[in-house]
């Protein structure tokens, strides 16, 4: 761990974690290989949604469930000062999530633990003055790196916030160790820059290219980046020595401009970063210079997202067999809607698609003489999806689907969506902007010793 302030060496950022649900077995290699902070970034839109579903059923949920399995992998080299943890993985309940890490080093019998919490990202108490639905399940703006290096100077060895901007998780540590000033607008765009590039944990060592991608070394085995980031801003952006996956100039590249709109304004919470300015020198043996970025003020306002009740929906899926499968698959989603609208069953929206002839293509049927030259597909799957306000007419439409069995076309062949499929609540996720300073206000970092 390097002192605040300690030019003599990069800091070491490891990106353990690109989402909810990612490949845990990497962050194992990043510990081993050294480093001064375990960033998890484990928040995307769809996530917030999923813990709202888990808060809705129980109050004490809201954060990212394998958020202990983290802490436990890492707690040997936080107890001993050897790394510390941050992550956004305190979702919409980042106060639950650190009573869960507190339960956590109860049963493992551990002390000596100082774990931070950041809260105030939610903003659903000021719903109507900020004009927003008051019927918001979550209503959150994305923070900065301030508070994270609040609870880094507090001596917190993990800081667990809420809905932080990405990048921001790995800014907070330049921040703190390298004592860079809050306009010092190169520096920050710097620190953004590599976060950007370490967010996505495996995308940036060769997952997920869309280059050479069957180059990737031994993928099973990819080892997640670590950035080596100095007190002007430079970086050098590696994996763990042994580890599959690789880290060359392209895999660099692709992952900068990832989720960029414009490369000369990439907005974050604590500064507005140019990335047009960048350099990417690739150094071989997976190493790679980033050097250059420039930056200005940041934005007046937060971008924040509310989510709101938004119906139900259902869905079936059966196969047809030549002949006449796409004809057989289409009577057979009218056959479900005639009865629903006979019913009176109020659907607000259905959707239908049919794969093997608009959804994916495959194999075809030669008919010979009788069609002259004609192809069938030797099979289609027919997709009906619905939508109301209403569950229970969700579920009726479902109940009805086993009629078809008997009395509708020939060949049919279920696919594991039929008729006892449950209705799956929709949500929306809507981008809203509001005041930074009137967020900041409601702000606080929570130091707990365990």
């Amino acid at each position: 761990m390097t002192e605040p302030g300690d030019a003599g060496r990069p800091v070491r950022l490891g990106g353990g974690q690109g989402f909810y649900g990612d490949g845990h077995e990497p962050v194992a290699a990043l510990l081993e290989a050294g480093v001064d902070y375990l960033v998890c970034e484990a928040l995307a839109e769809l996530t917030l949604a999923i813990l709202a579903k888990d808060r809705l059923r129980d109050e004490a949920l809201g954060y990212t469930r394998d958020l202990p399995r983290y802490v436990a992998a890492a707690a040997p080299y936080l107890l001993d000062g050897r790394t510390r943890l941050i992550t956004n993985a305190g979702g919409i309940n980042p106060v639950a999530a650190g009573r869960a890490i507190a339960g956590l080093a109860k049963e493992a019998g551990v002390s000596g633990l100082r774990v931070a919490t950041v809260v105030g990202d939610d903003v659903r108490p000021r719903a109507a003055e900020l004009g927003l639905p008051d019927d918001a399940l979550f209503a959150n703006a994305y923070l900065g790196a301030r508070p994270i290096v609040e609870a880094l100077a507090a001596g917190a060895d993990v800081v667990v916030t809420g809905r932080v901007a990405d990048a921001s998780l790995f800014l907070a540590p330049l921040v703190h160790e390298h004592g860079w000033a809050w306009d010092d607008w190169d520096r920050l765009a710097a620190g953004v820059t590599a976060g950007h590039l370490l967010e996505c944990s495996g995308q940036v060592t060769g997952g997920n290219y869309s280059g050479a991608w069957w180059e990737n070394p031994d993928p099973l085995h990819i080892g997640f980046p670590i950035g080596e980031v100095a007190a002007d801003g430079t970086m050098v952006l590696t994996k763990p020595e042994g580890t599959g996956g690789m880290v060359t100039f392209d895999t660099v590249r692709e992952q900068l401009l990832y989720e960029v709109h414009d490369p000369a304004r990439y907005l974050n919470p604590d500064v507005v970063a140019d990335f047009t300015t960048v350099r990417l020198d690739d150094l071989g043996d997976d190493r790679v210079r980033v050097s250059g970025a420039t930056g200005g003020p940041a934005p007046h306002t937060y971008k924040g997202l509310v989510c709101t009740p938004a119906g139900w929906a259902g869905e079936v899926r059966f196969g047809y067999s030549w002949p006449d499968a796409e004809a057989k698959a289409r009577a057979a989603l009218g056959f479900v809607r005639g009865r629903a609208e006979a019913a009176g069953l109020a659907v607000d929206e259905w959707h239908e698609e049919y794969f093997g002839v608009n959804a994916y293509g495959g194999d075809t049927v030669d008919l010979g003489p009788r069609a002259v030259g004609d192809l069938e597909p030797p099979e289609v799957i027919g997709r009906l999806a619905w939508r109301a306000a209403d569950r229970d007419v969700v579920a009726a439409v479902a109940r009805d689907v086993g009629v078809l069995g008997l009395s509708g076309p020939p060949t049919i062949t279920g696919t594991g969506r039929a008729r006892d499929g449950k209705p799956t609540q929709l949500l929306s996720v809507e981008p809203f902007f509001v005041d930074r300073s009137s967020v900041d206000a409601g702000v606080r970092v929570d130091l707990q010793a365990l």
